[in-house]
């Protein structure tokens, strides 16, 4: 018998692709998966890609829960909080929602609305000392799959002082499978093929959380709906302050096994990060403005939510961190 994991919400995109990977894990034993309008449904059902995964999707109640080692809270924003506090103190949680990322309570009450559930620990371990403190929590808040895009590119150059934390702009374009999988008509694939959408320009929900997690005190961010199941490719510039932007990147990530400073003159793309946990970036800076521009990649369901809360999971239950994941991508 293996550690006891149990997914909650596992009919969406970011549950079904925790699904796949801990079918796959060595050390994993997945129990049980939950739901709620489509409990009472074979998981192959609802996910074809997991075909022969014989599980069916049970009501997300806290019995069920609670018989796992860990549980994973794949639910929307706001959702976690409630059913968190009812589950024992013994159970490690990994939360992939919003609820408890945030430090600053008026910061939620602005992006998300209603009362702050509180803090727990910050799910990436690639900032500095965060992987020990992963490693010793019971409960952990997994990163948002833009905030891990941008907080992987920008956090190590403000660190080094080369990046102004006081003048960062991003462009970032999302595949569609980032908005979830309830149906909504601007999703629908005659809206979103053949075109290119902004949205929530100037109010992103992620922005609070990635000036948390790198030190940026202004930031503008303007998201982009793709024409793609998945993937983020995110385009960050600074005022550079001096000093070797490329050289600060690979000291962050020397031996890291997930995120890859790439060969200078290849570009990240998001098709070579598909299926993975991996990120991939590059750098440069430009040579009308000065200003230093990193490219960041990465799968949103994969280093952006399910391999990212797998990683946590492995680090929490003291796994090797790289246990049931891929730093390789899929293609064509």
């Amino acid at each position: 018998m293996g550690i006891r994991v149990v997914v909650a919400g596992a009919s969406g995109y970011a549950g079904g692709e925790l699904l796949r990977l801990l079918a796959g894990h060595p050390e994993f034993d997945l129990v049980a998966a939950t739901a709620h309008a489509q409990a009472g449904r074979p998981v192959a059902a609802v996910h074809p890609q997991l075909a022969g995964l014989d599980l069916t999707l049970g009501a997300t109640d806290v019995a069920t829960l609670g018989d796992a080692d860990l549980v994973f809270l794949a639910l929307p924003h706001g959702e976690s909080a409630a059913l968190a506090a009812r589950l024992p103190a013994a159970v490690k949680v990994v939360d992939l929602g919003a609820d408890f990322r945030l430090r600053d309570a008026g910061a939620w009450r602005r992006y998300y609305g209603g009362e702050h559930a509180g803090t727990w620990t910050y799910g990436l371990p690639e900032l500095p000392g965060q992987r020990a403190l992963i490693a010793a929590a019971g409960r952990v808040a997994n990163t948002g799959c833009y905030a891990a895009t941008i907080t992987l590119a920008l956090a190590p150059l403000i660190a080094a002082g080369v990046a102004d934390p006081a003048d960062v702009v991003v462009v970032a374009a999302s595949g569609t499978s980032g908005a979830g999988r309830a149906a909504k008509v601007n999703l629908l694939a005659t809206e979103v093929m053949g075109d290119l959408t902004p949205y929530k320009v100037g109010a992103h929900q992620h922005v609070p959380e990635i000036k948390q997690a790198t030190g940026a005190t202004s930031l503008s961010m303007t998201p982009v709906l793709a024409p793609m199941p998945r993937g983020i490719l995110a385009t960050v510039t600074a005022r550079h302050r001096g000093g070797d932007a490329r050289a600060a990147l690979a000291a962050a990530y020397d031996g890291e096994p997930f995120v890859h400073v790439l060969p200078e003159g290849a570009w990240p793309h998001t098709a070579a990060t598909a299926g993975s946990n991996a990120c991939h970036l590059q750098v440069t800076t430009d040579a009308d403005s000065g200003r230093v521009i990193v490219v960041s990649a990465l799968d949103n369901l994969g280093k952006g939510a399910a391999g990212q809360a797998v990683q946590c999971a492995n680090l929490m239950l003291g796994l090797d961190e790289t246990t049931g994941l891929s730093a390789y991508g899929v293609a064509p």
